[in-house]
C-alpha cells in the first residue's frame, strides 16, 4: 500500500527579464560589440559606415550564449570593416517584434540603415564567417 498523498508544490523562482539589463545603455558589451536600446538603435544602424550586425538575443537564451565567443572574434578581427552589435529582445521587445524575431539568436545585417540579411540560430564561427563574407569585404 502506498503512504499518504503529499500535495506537491512547484517552487520555480523565475526572474522578470522585463527589467532592465545595465548591459543595455547604447555601451560597449566588450572592446568590439555595442550594446543597443530603443534610444540608440536608429542611430547607431544608420549612422554607421560599416556593416551593421545586430545579435538579438536574450539572458535565458542557451544558443545566444554559445554563439556570443565567435561574434567577439569576429568583431575583433574585423574591427574598422563591421560593426557588431547586440540588442536584448527582453528589454527592447518592440524593436525585435517590428523586424519579426520570432525566435534567437537571429543575427540581421543592416546596410545603409536597412536590413539585407537574416541568419536564424546558433553557427559556429566559420559558418558565421561565411555567412558574412560578402559584408566584410
Amino acid at each position: 500500500m502506498l503512504g499518504p498523498v503529499v500535495p506537491f508544490r512547484w517552487s520555480l523562482d523565475f526572474p522578470d527579464h522585463r527589467v532592465p539589463s545595465p548591459r543595455s545603455k547604447g555601451l560597449l558589451v566588450s572592446d568590439h560589440i555595442l550594446t543597443l536600446s530603443d534610444a540608440t538603435f536608429d542611430e547607431t544602424v544608420r549612422a554607421s559606415e560599416t556593416p551593421v550586425v545586430v545579435d538579438f538575443w536574450a539572458e535565458w537564451c542557451g544558443p545566444c550564449k554559445m554563439i556570443a565567443p565567435a561574434l567577439e572574434e569576429i568583431a575583433s578581427e574585423h574591427d574598422g570593416k563591421l560593426t557588431v552589435a547586440k540588442l536584448n529582445i527582453d528589454d527592447h521587445p518592440d524593436i525585435a517584434r517590428h523586424f519579426d524575431v520570432m525566435s534567437i539568436p537571429t543575427l540581421l545585417v543592416f546596410q545603409d540603415g536597412a536590413p539585407v540579411k537574416r541568419l536564424v540560430g546558433a553557427k559556429g564561427k566559420g559558418q558565421l564567417l561565411q555567412d558574412l563574407s560578402e559584408y566584410i569585404g
